[in-house]
């Protein structure tokens, strides 16, 4: 590859996509200028794949929305000005999709890089959309699974709730696997290759940084959904995903936004709209906090030696074979913090290895958790608030008063909090927006209260 200079690119291409019945391959192509192609790959088991021209026409729009989501990968590379489509139009209401999904999804990848994404990402209109027909899909749920507590809690929900149900990955973890077969349901591990090409840009000091991959995900899984003929793509993003790291200078920042709730509303709204209407897109625990995500899960230890939250086991070039647990980034300090105030301390220590709240050496990772003098980790973590009343609540425990940070946290943050706002009760409560189908609503809300 020739050198690459960030600075002089001038445009970015959505090439070409393309989808292969009989191999279950989608190609998705893009290139910077008059650049080499980059060709990403999505396989979804199961070819070959009979559709009807109905299912077809459905199929090809969901790809070419994904075409246009996983670009995000390939234009942080290099930010151009520009940005081209070669091989199909697009619509307004496609447009400002992506256009929003691009803005705020690399919101901390532009924080991190001192960019200024704002009106820089646009997609040339040339079309008008027709809303999309329902294709009788048949009742089931595509659910993704990430190994950690947030998707088995909806899985066994779901369980519960007797909704036919696949659990549903990307890529070649063993430990999400392990996990998916744990469920003992039916599984579906779809696959993603991105373009080797990528990571050539990134040596050569292309800009770098994090995406909104549960964007990416959920357009993935909304293509594998059609091709398998059933009707609903499942998360399990909780409410507290739509709260992001309040910068000073800045103002928010969310890691997490395509977990959030805009996200999950536009995309999910745009599916049934414009791609299938009997498709629906909705996250389980949408409304739910984590401490309410966190003490469901606690109810059985089905899954204690199988989940992982730890995202330092997971990484794009493959997986990191390490504990399940490393017990030192946001993600293992936050679980572990939001646990502790609904299972026993013997079984949570057993989970991590070891207690991670009596070591002064990671004080800095949970002041972070607790919004005490420093911003929210980027990570996928719960609000500030949902960590200051669980410490809070172990402040009370007696097996948990003595330990090195909750004793600190009595001496040097409890009192600078408004004693009003440390109650877990309140934060255990369902409320907020979801796109929760009305019927299975009403069968999973009892659930979740109990």
């Amino acid at each position: 590859m020739t050198a690459f200079d960030k600075h002089q690119v001038a445009c970015f291409r959505f090439v070409r996509c393309d989808f292969a019945a009989d191999t279950g391959v989608a190609r998705l192509v893009y290139a910077f200028d008059h650049g080499p192609e980059m060709v990403e790959t999505i396989t979804v088991p199961g070819a070959p794949f009979s559709l009807s021209p109905e299912r077809a026409a459905a199929v090809q729009r969901a790809l070419q929305l994904l075409h246009l989501i996983a670009g995000v990968s390939y234009y942080k590379a290099g930010v151009p000005d520009t940005v081209a489509i070669d091989g199909y139009a697009i619509d307004a209401e496609t447009a400002a999709l992506v256009e929003s999904i691009y803005l705020h999804g690399l919101g901390e990848f532009a924080y991190r890089n001192g960019l200024n994404l704002r009106g820089r990402f646009r997609l040339p209109v040339a079309g008008e959309v027709a809303p999309a027909p329902a294709l009788g899909l048949q009742p089931h749920a595509l659910v993704a699974i990430g190994g950690g507590k947030d998707s088995l809690v909806s899985i066994e929900a779901l369980r519960r709730a007797g909704v036919d149900e696949t659990v549903t990955w990307i890529g070649g973890s063993q430990l999400i696997r392990a996990c998916a077969e744990r469920t003992g349901l039916p599984t579906l591990n779809l696959g993603r290759a991105l373009a080797p090409e990528l990571f050539e840009l990134n040596r050569k000091g292309a800009w770098n940084g994090h995406i909104p991959v549960t964007a990416v995900n959920s357009a993935i899984m909304v293509l594998a959904a059609l091709l398998q003929g059933v009707d609903q793509v499942v998360f399990s993003n909780e409410r507290s995903a739509s709260y992001g790291s309040q910068i000073p200078g800045t103002g928010e920042v969310n890691h997490q936004w395509s977990k959030g709730w805009a996200f999950e509303q536009a995309f999910g709204r745009h599916v049934q709209r414009y791609v299938a209407a009997d498709l629906q897109y909705y996250s389980l625990l949408r409304p739910m906090s984590e401490l309410a995500v966190a003490r469901q899960f606690a109810k059985t230890d089905f899954y204690d030696a199988h989940f992982s939250s730890c995202n330092r086991n997971f990484h794009i070039l493959g997986e990191r074979p390490v504990n399940r647990w490393c017990g030192v980034c946001p993600k293992c300090h936050f679980v572990f913090l939001a646990l502790a105030p609904f299972m026993s301390k013997a079984r949570l220590v057993r989970i991590f290895g070891r207690n991670l709240l009596d070591d002064l050496d990671q004080a800095g990772g949970f002041d972070a958790l607790l919004e005490f003098q420093d911003h929210k980790p980027f990570e996928c973590v719960g609000e500030g608030k949902e960590s200051r009343a669980a410490m809070a609540t172990l402040a009370t425990r007696p097996d948990w008063k003595e330990d090195a940070l909750v004793k600190r946290f009595c001496n040097e943050i409890l009192p600078q909090l408004d004693a009003n706002e440390l109650a877990v009760e309140p934060m255990l409560e369902l409320q907020g927006e979801h796109r929760i189908p009305a019927r299975l609503w009403e069968r999973v809300r009892e659930d979740f209260a109990a």
